[in-house]
């Protein structure tokens, strides 16, 4: 029986061992909400799962605890910071009011964050925004690592590279949470550990074979993760990820080409207001109909019907605020050595 865990316990649990880890009270809230929104919304490797990685990074003093991001460069609509490795989902709550407040005046915010923490599930983001009826492009990219491979080679050179983004419709907001990758270093290095396969061919191994094993990702030398569209359409997604690259490392101003040492961020936020551009009226007037004229679309006779991005994880988020949230199994486990070692006290499941 799979067990279930109110969010309030866990956003409080998480809470309680990040300020034993050593932020103070509003890092540790912002980053905790955070980590809790991406399992609400179903992205269970980019959740709690986490939190343990978080606090050893605390604990090893590569995770900044104390002080403020600071000025790189600054125009009236645009903000470049130096994050200092402090708590990538704080920095990124941050620099989202900031943009905000900049796109009420000037129509766009755009931050751009150097040397952030990672900043955990991009989904977890756009409805702060789309809740003041504005819309939301996120992006992020870690210089620190090469995991995928540009199209046509067999090792890797960046990152999977997640671009995220929602707006407002009449109805249902749209958001969407993609990688420029076939699938994520963190569910790779989860079915590694589990044993299981992924659903299709989304690697590469050192001989140049497309390949579901994740332990070809572990060889010496290493396989790679498939740009999306994989073999025969990655093109477009390494196309995307260099397009999340220029956004992130390029406008940061820092990034690949100076060797970045530690895990960590260099990420794109943006807000645009619609009523600066054609209306918000008419802004919604026209993604409510989009919306509408896809869900409607014929399908083939027994298929379920059209599902606009975000569908799923805002049911499912509703789903697992009043019914109670059901974590990966493997996700308090381990947590409970860093429960122990904190004098935490773990959320009883429901």
């Amino acid at each position: 029986m799979t067990e279930r865990f109110a969010a309030t316990d866990l956003v409080t649990f998480a809470i309680d061992l990040l300020r034993k880890g050593g932020l103070d009270v509003e890092k540790a809230r912002a980053t905790a909400a955070i980590l809790v929104e991406g399992d609400l919304m179903g992205h269970s490797t980019h959740g709690l799962q986490l939190l343990g990685p978080y606090l050893a990074e605390l604990e090893a003093g590569r995770m900044g605890k104390d002080g403020e991001p600071t000025i790189i460069a600054e125009r009236p609509a645009v903000l470049t910071w130096n994050g200092h490795y402090l708590p990538g989902p704080w920095l990124v709550l941050k620099a989202i009011e900031n943009a905000i407040t900049r796109a009420k005046t000037y129509g766009t915010g755009t931050v751009v964050i150097n040397h952030s923490h990672h900043i955990a599930c991009l989904a977890a983001y756009p409805l702060r925004v789309i809740e003041r009826g504005m819309a939301l492009l996120i992006a992020s990219s870690d210089p620190h690592s090469g995991s995928v491979a540009p199209f046509g080679a067999i090792v890797g050179r960046y990152t999977p590279n997640p671009i995220a983004g929602g707006w407002p419709t009449k109805t249902t907001p749209v958001i969407f949470d993609i990688s420029a990758s076939t699938t994520t270093n963190g569910m790779v290095a989860r079915l590694n550990r589990t044993g299981g396969k992924l659903g299709g061919p989304w690697l590469v191994d050192n001989k140049g074979n497309a390949t579901d094993d994740p332990a070809s990702f572990t060889t010496t030398p290493p396989g790679a993760v498939l740009p999306l569209g994989g073999m025969d359409l990655g093109h477009k997604g390494f196309a995307l990820g260099l397009l999340v690259e220029m956004l992130t490392s390029g406008l940061a101003g820092s990034g690949r080409a100076d060797g970045s040492k530690q895990w960590g961020a260099r990420v794109f936020v943006q807000v645009i207001d619609p009523a600066a551009f054609g209306g918000a009226e008419a802004f919604t007037k026209e993604t409510e109909w989009l919306a509408d004229a896809c869900r409607t679309a014929p399908v083939k006779p027994g298929n379920p019907p059209v599902r606009m991005p975000g569908e799923r994880g805002l049911k499912l988020r509703a789903q697992q605020q009043a019914e109670g949230l059901a974590l990966h199994p493997e996700i308090m486990p381990s947590l409970r050595p860093w429960a122990d070692q904190l004098g935490v006290a773990a959320p009883e499941a429901l």
